[in-house]
């Protein structure tokens, strides 16, 4: 139980969260995946080495911490966790593995001196309600989506029925349920979990659902990553004919209803969820400015597509920016990086528009900006990471 001197003691840590939380969850995450293994599959590697799977948790602990006294203060942070968690199927029984290593992070990162009887027995309270909070919400979501039509629990056989390249980087896969019975239905930007085995391994990844929603398929595009193990598993690996393991829709960066014109802003295969929410805004007939940054043409995924949808739909108006056009490319409209001048032309021309936007970092960070100094109001700029969430400012 969370006590007022519990809620006191764990406020009074925020400084030092502050200072190392991200020592303190690497730490973590290093006892995590030694002692209990069957965790392993949860986590992609690549976040582990870079950083951003510690920096987001030491951000999310810190979050909580500074905010335990008034957690609707979280705002989208709790539903955030409770979309990964679900396309993962993370599972109450994985919730003590967690709480014994953040424990023990504590107590060796912090010392006896500062991480006191006391400091460690008000943590684990605070965690022991975290626990709860997303176990059951977690449990809400699980229970809903399985009863729903096309709804299923944990992992559903799927085949893969066609293999398209896409671009020089990018294809795309397409899932039918073995089972021939309908699927889920989806929001458009939502992403679906995907299990397969590598090399005797077993992983786990999200992948955003590229087409609309239509009950009897799903399509991801996935890019070719160097180095990485299951994107290059999926490219070298798993062609039509190929049974694959998917776990249900989720994700809580999707398009809201609105008259408002929309705009969608993607860098590389940032286009992916862009793709699913143009086709559900096409239908409304809404205006859509769609704007995508690519290196050259031959990473440009989908452009063909947009084109013909750009010629059918008037209210559609595309803009494509190369970093460096090559001489064999289809006329981009401008090169080099999307500066806020170059923005600025392609937008409509009221700033009261709603904004999405999705890419590598960098390219986030600079359209975060520029849609703030366009005067896009914040409210109205939404965009997503693929992975581990970090800061833009």
């Amino acid at each position: 139980m969370l006590s007022d001197a519990h809620r006191a003691i764990v406020k009074a840590t925020v400084p030092i969260l502050e200072t190392g939380g991200e020592t303190l969850t690497t730490h973590f995450y290093k006892m995590l995946l030694r002692d209990y293994p069957q965790v392993v599959p949860l986590f992609n590697k690549a976040h582990q080495s870079s950083g951003d799977q510690p920096r987001a948790l030491a951000n999310g602990i810190l979050m909580y911490a500074k905010n335990i006294d008034r957690l609707e203060a979280l705002g989208d942070l709790v539903g955030a966790i409770v979309n990964k968690h679900v396309a993962l199927q993370i599972l109450p029984e994985h919730y003590p593995m967690v709480g014994d290593c953040l424990l023990r992070a504590i107590r060796e990162v912090l010392g006896a001196e500062i991480a006191t009887d006391e400091v460690i027995a008000a943590w684990a309270a605070a965690y022991g309600q975290l626990a709860d909070i997303l176990i059951g919400a977690e449990k809400q979501v699980y229970d809903d989506t399985a009863k729903a039509e096309g709804g299923w629990r944990g992992t559903r056989d799927f085949v893969v029925t066609k293999k398209v390249a896409e671009s020089d980087e990018i294809t795309s896969f397409y899932f039918e349920p073995v089972d021939g019975k309908s699927v889920l239905q989806f929001q458009p930007g939502q992403y679906i979990g995907l299990r397969v085995i590598v090399d005797g391994e077993e992983m786990r990844r999200q992948y955003s659902l590229s087409a609309a929603a239509n009950g009897q398929h799903y399509r991801i595009s996935v890019k070719r990553e160097p180095g990485g193990k299951v994107s290059n598993h999926l490219h070298d690996h798993v062609h039509e004919g190929t049974v694959v393991q998917l776990m249900p829709p989720s994700g809580q960066f999707t398009l809201a209803a609105s008259n408002k014109p929309l705009v969608l802003l993607s860098g590389g295969v940032g286009i992916t969820p862009m793709l699913s929410m143009l086709d559900a805004a096409l239908k409304t007939g809404r205006p859509v400015h769609f704007i995508h940054a690519a290196r050259h043409g031959g990473v440009h995924a989908f452009r063909e597509y947009l084109d013909t949808q750009a010629a059918q739909h008037p209210q559609l108006k595309t803009y494509f920016c190369y970093e460096q056009a090559r001489e064999q490319d289809k006329a981009p409209h401008a090169t080099g990086l999307i500066d806020q001048a170059v923005l600025r032309n392609w937008l409509p021309a009221s700033p009261d528009v709603d904004a999405y936007f999705v890419g590598p970092k960098p390219f986030m960070k600079a359209m975060k900006q520029h849609l703030a100094a366009l005067g896009v109001p914040a409210e109205q700029s939404r965009y997503e990471f693929f992975g581990p969430a970090s800061a833009l400012a």
